[in-house]
């Protein structure tokens, strides 16, 4: 069983080395984050498990609120990264890399739902934050790419565009209710793995290789 981000701590550090202090925090706050919530910590609380003053991080963030996107970035670029190794597990163009593109991204939100509410759900300032608008982008272009790859068309084909924008948000919205303990009004059990299938077949549909 994956361990929750909760449970994990930030190793002590008695001194700043090598650079690293920016990495320290960001895995700092997003401990706290998942533990009391993007309003519930305080910076001093992050640069004491990080191992430092309480005035270091300004040496790198100007305020809470872009430690706040740092973690945002960095939970970004890791979801991506899963997403794309969940796609590499199967062939391209199949609808099992599809389903695991979307896999990934429900295991991401039910490992760290706090991040991933932050990342999400906490969108003051992020909108303009070209920064996170590229990383958003890029991890989109997972799906759109999985979706192409199914279609045999082009990722810039407005259909591979509009088909992949459905599986986002299927997948997000399942994501949420997931997180939030919504499912639990229904009155039958959903598996993630045939749901994200039926889901990609039902949106992809002749377009799927066979």
């Amino acid at each position: 069983m994956t361990e929750h981000p909760a449970a994990r701590t930030v190793p002590a550090r008695t001194a700043y080395h090598h650079g690293d202090l920016r990495a320290q925090m960001i895995a700092a706050v997003r401990d706290l984050v998942e533990t009391h919530g993007p309003d519930g910590f305080s910076v001093a609380e992050a640069a004491r498990r990080a191992g430092v003053s309480s005035a270091a991080p300004y040496k790198h963030f100007r305020d809470r609120a872009e430690i706040l996107r740092g973690v945002v970035g960095e939970a970004m670029d890791r979801l991506r990264a899963a997403m794309e190794a969940g796609a590499a597990t199967y062939p391209a163009g199949s609808v099992e890399a599809v389903a695991a593109v979307g896999l990934a991204y429900v295991s991401f939100a039910r490992t760290e739902p706090g991040v991933f509410r932050l990342a999400f759900g906490l969108t003051e300032g992020h909108e303009n934050d070209p920064d996170l608008r590229a990383k958003g982008e890029d991890a989109f272009g997972v799906v759109v790419r999985c979706a192409a790859a199914c279609l045999g068309l082009p990722p810039d084909d407005p259909h591979v565009q509009a088909c992949a924008y459905m599986l986002w948000s299927f997948v997000h919205g399942h994501s949420f209710l997931t997180i939030d303990s919504k499912r639990s009004v229904a009155s039958t059990s959903i598996d993630d793995w045939a749901y994200l299938v039926t889901v990609a077949r039902g949106i992809l549909g002749q377009g799927i290789r066979a």
